[in-house]
């Protein structure tokens, strides 16, 4: 897959979708299952992504409910991210709703003034910024070891990408959402609007028995496919996937345009909804370089690309939310196959 002149490529044996080789007897479920088992046995140390960094812009402000818990993030005085319980800890006035004023959230209700530090009954959370995701650290939460840091994957500089970050919300749970990214396979038949010509190239050997050792690359999943552009025009590349964390998947792209480019998918636990079902957050960073001239011109048009890379996503998502709940819903009535 060397660079083209141009990034686009004409399919000359494309075929209809139902015509398509199928891919379900390599899907097997206890290969998905194996990677899934040993993507939740790494260390997490209690870091959950709140939300994309660029709310945090200016009185910006992240509010998020982490399994059950409210949170708030705001950038204090010294413009370094600040967060804690959502609760007022006067009289319990949601902070959510309550606004950032040069580095201190005023509650609405009675004006309690918090600049991220104790003060009056609200104690501060760790909160880690990385350039492109705030994350929060809850420990009462996670039940593990802490970390100082959070484990965020490896990715370009965003000041040399064009970044955007997507939210959704699906009634299932986090490991539901990962299992899907663990499932390649399903890409050309649950996406025909997005990619066509898929092939896993590389995947686990022993679902049961593999051994993972860090980052020699076990348990990643090699993929071929093309990204449909219009008609029978699509650009293809060569992607590996990873699961660094219990509730993270990472995509990278290897070979083709847009090589190092990564599109991370993590996972937050909300809590339950009126029905009592569990409901997960989808927060999933794209940061995509390349290495053509042109691509400055991109890095400027970022505004403009922003929401089109948000929709692009909302719409995977859309599919790719309705598997994951359809996974939680088979598995919490003891129907899931296997």
């Amino acid at each position: 897959m060397s660079r083209r002149r141009l990034p686009l490529s004409l399919r000359r044996r494309a075929v209809p979708w139902e015509e398509q080789r199928p891919t379900w007897r390599e899907a097997r479920p206890a290969l998905i299952a194996g990677a899934l088992k040993r993507a939740q046995a790494r260390p997490s140390g209690n870091w959950y992504v709140v939300g994309a960094s660029r709310a945090l812009r200016g009185d910006g402000k992240l509010a998020r409910t982490v399994a059950g818990q409210e949170i708030v993030v705001w950038r204090g005085p010294d413009g370094r991210p600040v967060g804690g319980p959502g609760i007022c800890p006067h009289l319990g006035a949601p902070l959510r709703d309550s606004p950032v004023r040069c580095g201190t959230l005023v509650c609405h209700w009675h004006g309690l003034a918090l600049d991220g530090g104790a003060y009056a009954g609200w104690s501060p959370l760790p909160v880690h910024d990385d350039g492109v995701l705030v994350w929060a650290r809850l420990d009462a939460v996670g039940g593990e070891e802490p970390l100082d840091a959070p484990v965020v994957p490896p990715r370009p500089e965003p000041a040399r990408a064009v970044t955007a970050v997507y939210t959704g919300v699906g009634v299932c749970e986090p490991e539901d959402v990962v299992a899907n990214r663990l499932d390649p396979w399903h890409g050309a038949w649950l996406h025909p609007y997005s990619f066509v010509d898929l092939t896993v190239v590389d995947a686990p050997g022993d679902p049961v028995g593999a051994v993972d050792d860090g980052d020699d690359g076990t348990d990643a999943l090699t993929v071929d496919v093309s990204f449909k552009v219009a008609g029978r025009i699509v650009v293809p590349v060569r992607a590996v996937f990873t699961a660094p964390g219990p509730r993270t998947v990472v995509m990278r792209v290897c070979e083709g345009e847009g090589a190092g480019s990564v599109v991370e998918t993590h996972t937050t636990p909300l809590g339950a909804d009126g029905a009592g079902r569990p409901r997960t957050a989808v927060i999933e960073a794209v940061v995509a370089v390349s290495a053509r001239p042109g691509f400055a011109a991109a890095r400027r048009a970022a505004p403009l690309l922003r929401p089109l890379v948000r929709a692009t996503a909302g719409r995977l998502w859309r599919d790719d939310l309705a598997y994951a709940e359809r996974r939680w819903h088979l598995r919490s009535t003891g129907r899931f196959p296997g």
